[in-house]
């Protein structure tokens, strides 16, 4: 099991911000430290240098006399050696005065000038050698210094990384608390998402001011919510209009058969058949439409077709028999990509309920509007539908005009039908302005 502090978001984005701040600050430091000793070192040898060859030049020009006390012109350089070509001292400086030779590297005539560290019986030194002529016989200058402190240990190092150290775990606990502080809100809405059931829908998470990621989840989860609270609602009406409308059915048919058998003799037994069996249909429409409802959208893209609009509409209108003719404007060529039954069924539907409220006449139109729609429009001649329906009548068993719609044999679903099965191919259905009618428009995107 993993620590306590890896259980939690907070923890871990925690755990993630030490470990990247370790892998920045490490490097960072390591390479800090590196360039920090080479520009010292190279500050400690240039020091050296310049002492040697002053030293090497006051010889060559004999300013410099054998034997004599070597002035410190650099006074960190005071370790000042002159060496002959057998390894004697000829003259030093007088902090190098008992001291053995610097060093024992002799510059060669190619390469006169040697910088390097070396470690006496009582100390370690940065010394740079200097050749004073190219002759074979030529003495060495040897100028040295003591090493920095700063070189000679690892005080730098453990400085640098002490730093670092505080560095990272300033860094941990920044991020502990801005993280808790970052979701503190979260658990706010996970303490408010755990107190709404499915009685109670209508309860809302804090949204937290501003626009970040937090405030954005907050939305999300309220307009969640909100269509969870709709849906819900939506299906507990269903269940109440489903309810009624199959209790109609049923209790007509449940007392034409009890009145047959309290008096079976006053029973015309065909008639009782005759609407039993129409009630019979009543019930089989509403559960086939239901049932519809239900699978609508769920396999559309594994049942996918082109259907051409034209040569559907034709197709229906070819076997339709109603008193109210259709009329068709046809684009030829207007293909959509849908379940071919789906799509027949709107149309159906759609020139049912035209043909339901028409006075004289149903029109149907398909053509491309723009390059990526295409366009079905169903009208009829009929009533209008005010404007404040127009989205009301596509809610399942909605009726405007129950009376007309129940004698005609509509189940107050055929609007329902069409736009789900619509909104499921990805397109939309609607009603618009139509002087002296109705006029239902559907849109889905063409191939």
């Amino acid at each position: 099991m993993p620590p306590w502090w890896a259980r939690s978001l907070r923890g871990r984005v925690t755990l993630i911000a030490t470990a990247v701040a370790a892998l920045v600050l490490i490097p960072v430091a390591v390479a800090g430290v590196i360039t920090a000793r080479s520009l010292m070192t190279a500050s400690v040898f240039r020091d050296t240098r310049d002492t040697a060859e002053r030293i090497a030049y006051e010889m060559r020009g004999g300013a410099l006399p054998m034997g004599a006390a070597i002035p410190v012109p650099n006074p960190p350089v005071d370790l000042i050696q002159v060496v002959g070509p057998n390894g004697q001292i000829l003259a030093s400086s007088d902090a190098a005065r008992n001291l053995p030779p610097l060093s024992d590297i002799r510059p060669t005539p190619e390469n006169r000038v040697i910088s390097v560290m070396n470690c006496l019986p009582t100390e370690c030194i940065h010394v740079t050698a200097v050749r004073v002529s190219l002759f074979a016989d030529s003495p060495v200058v040897y100028a040295g210094r003591s090493t920095p402190d700063l070189l000679a240990n690892r005080g730098l190092e453990v400085v640098v990384f002490i730093e670092v150290g505080v560095l990272i775990g300033l860094a941990s606990w920044a991020t502990w608390l801005v993280t808790g502080r970052a979701l503190r809100p979260v658990a706010t809405m996970r303490a408010e998402l755990d107190a709404v059931h499915a009685g109670d829908l209508s309860r809302r998470v804090t949204q937290p001011p501003g626009a970040d990621e937090v405030s954005q989840l907050a939305r999300s989860v309220n307009g969640t919510l909100a269509r969870l609270e709709r849906s819900a609602q939506q299906q507990r009406q269903f269940a109440s209009d489903a309810s009624h409308e199959l209790r109609t059915p049923i209790a007509g048919l449940r007392a034409q058969l009890e009145s047959a058998q309290l008096y079976p003799d006053d029973t015309d037994v065909e008639a009782l058949v005759d609407s039993a069996l129409r009630d019979t249909d009543r019930l089989e429409a509403i559960i086939t439409d239901l049932l519809l409802l239900a699978r609508i959208g769920s396999r559309v893209d594994v049942v996918k077709e082109r259907v051409d609009l034209a040569e559907l509409v034709l197709q229906e209108v070819s076997v339709r028999c109603d008193k109210v003719p259709v009329h068709v404007e046809l684009t030829e060529g207007v293909v959509v990509e849908g379940v071919r039954l789906q799509l027949a069924r709107v149309l159906t539907n759609l020139l049912d309920n035209a043909q339901r409220h028409a006075e004289h006449t149903v029109q149907v139109e398909v053509r491309r509007e723009g390059e990526h729609t295409a366009l079905l429009a169903v009208e009829n001649d009929g009533v209008e539908i005010a404007e404040e329906d127009r989205e009301r009548i596509f809610q399942r068993f909605t009726r405007l005009d129950a009376a007309r719609s129940r004698d005609a044999g509509g189940t107050g679903l055929g609007l329902a039908i069409a736009r789900d099965v619509v909104v499921a191919h990805g397109g939309q259905i609607t009603v618009e302005d139509r002087v002296g009618g109705a006029r239902f428009v559907l849109r889905l995107p063409a191939v």
